[in-house]
């Protein structure tokens, strides 16, 4: 393990101005993008997109890194450049998603676990050579009657802790992904006390692991009611509970937070990353590691045809501009009709 390694590019990730284009959806996630604009799912239209991503003009200064999926990091843009070395030598650091989904928890109705720690060292190691500098991990957490469970919330730090151990012994920076989802009913106030009680548990499997939080980021959720909820908060609310609830939880040696939009739409997120660096100097740097978010537009204006290439990649640029701003605190909601 290389620490000083591992700490550049945690903290390059989170350089200022930048985030993380999260483009690491499964096959089967992918498909459901793709049936949403009537493209079939084959193996040569996902690698079409992904090209389109990652090729799009004027990126870098906003995107930092590349979160890819066990296919992409193995394929190679249209020009016939790998994916992972296209990236790099336009100064965005490769990465990989390593875990292989989640399945029921077994006698947890409700709960979820995630799976691919076996074999892990292996594929750790052959994802370096392959070109990935960081990598992610996902666990779900369920709010519902009764849940999560403390042995829910156990289990899944556990499974955290050991993929991050991994990670930095193979020299790959991990990002420590524990989502508590927006499904249901639940109060912003629930979600929070949720929050603070999986990021405890994590932090306290991380430390128990041996892992240098100078050396990882941390992927959350960000405080939000339940989209069925009838309560609904401004930007500042969100930004207010959030940053509280991480105060109490997140060591002040983590270099950044990279909050995932969690089914947010594409503004929303862009407003409520924008009002958390509104709420002054915090410990990390708080960055984005967005997918539909920053991907949504570009989809919907490429519908699989190339001749749509280039109006694509332009609103995938400006809607990373757009995040950019954001971390920056600098975002204002008359920006988007220069998008649209």
């Amino acid at each position: 393990m290389d620490q000083h390694e591992l700490e550049t590019t945690a903290r390059a990730l989170v350089a200022p101005g930048k985030g993380i284009l999260a483009a690491d959806e499964s096959t089967r996630t992918i498909k459901k993008r793709l049936d949403t604009v009537g493209v079939p799912s084959t193996e040569e239209t996902r690698r079409a997109y992904r090209d389109l991503l990652f090729t799009a003009p004027g990126i870098e200064p906003y995107i930092s890194g590349v979160i890819m999926y066990d296919e992409t990091i193995r394929q190679a843009s249209h020009d016939g450049v790998p994916f992972p070395q296209l990236l790099a030598q336009r100064g965005i650091i490769p990465g990989i998603k390593v875990d292989l989904g989640t399945v029921d928890l077994p006698g947890y109705p409700g709960e979820k676990i995630t799976e691919g720690l076996d074999g892990l060292r292996n594929r750790l190691s052959e994802y370096r050579q392959l070109g990935a500098r960081f990598a992610k991990w996902r666990a779900v957490y369920a709010i519902g009657d009764g849940t999560p469970t403390c042995y829910g919330m156990d289990a899944n730090a556990q499974a955290l802790a050991r993929y991050a151990a991994l990670c930095q012994e193979a020299g790959l920076t991990p990002i420590v992904e524990p989502e508590v989802l927006m499904d249901g009913d639940h109060t912003a106030e629930r979600c929070a006390e949720v929050t603070e009680q999986v990021l405890h548990r994590v932090f306290a499997a991380l430390e128990e692991a041996r892992v240098a939080p100078e050396g990882m980021l941390l992927k959350p959720n960000m405080i939000l009611p339940g989209e069925k909820a009838a309560q609904r908060l401004s930007p500042p609310q969100v930004a207010d509970l959030t940053v509280r609830t991480l105060r109490r939880v997140v060591p002040a040696a983590v270099p950044g937070i990279v909050f995932l939009s969690g089914g947010q739409r594409a503004q929303e997120a862009t407003e409520n990353l924008n009002a958390l660096n509104r709420t002054g100097p915090q410990p990390w740097a708080l960055s984005f590691s967005y997918g539909r978010a920053l991907q949504e537009a570009a989809l919907k204006l490429w519908h699989g045809d190339a001749h749509n290439t280039a109006p694509a990649q332009e609103a995938f640029r400006r809607r990373a501009e757009l995040c950019s701003a954001a971390r920056a605190g600098r975002y204002l909601p008359e920006m988007e009709a220069a998008s649209a």
